[in-house]
């Protein structure tokens, strides 16, 4: 078996890619509907609803526990592997998210016209706990299906 077909014959792999892709869709989507403009960059964008990470590692999850089983090794990694990059959407990136607005305000109040303010950080990296439950409950029902 070649290296490509068989990642493409990897039903779990393909879930958890598609969860991601759904996730992002709907970012996009969204974003029509709610401000009316189309941004195709939030197909590779992190942060906003609902969270692709959520998605992408619940399905995964999803899928580990029903092809392996929910009392195998396999899924216990792939449980905690969710928690924790569930946790750090929620909390750690969030929190830099947070800082990195209150870093760009102070750039712009006091260093106007230097080279400080011509680069702004990215602000939206992490989610809100809401997010992240969207971006799980996508992961699940994509990897239901």
């Amino acid at each position: 078996m070649t290296i490509l077909p068989g990642i493409f014959e990897n039903r779990i792999l393909v879930s958890a890619m598609t969860a991601w892709l759904v996730a992002q869709i709907i970012k996009v989507l969204l974003n029509l509907i709610l401000c009316r403009r189309l941004d195709l960059e939030l197909l590779l964008s992190s942060g906003a609803f609902p969270s692709s990470h959520a998605a992408m590692v619940c399905a995964l999850c999803l899928g580990i526990g029903r092809y392996y089983g929910w009392s195998s090794p396999l899924f216990a990694i792939a449980a905690v592997f969710a928690m924790i990059v569930m946790y750090d959407a929620a909390g750690v990136r969030w929190a830099a998210g947070k800082q990195a607005e209150v870093i760009n305000e102070l750039v712009e109040r006091y260093y106007v016209g230097s080279d400080l303010s011509q680069k702004r950080l990215k602000e939206v990296i992490g989610h809100t706990p809401f997010e992240v439950f969207g971006g799980a409950m996508v992961g699940i029902l994509v990897g239901s299906i």
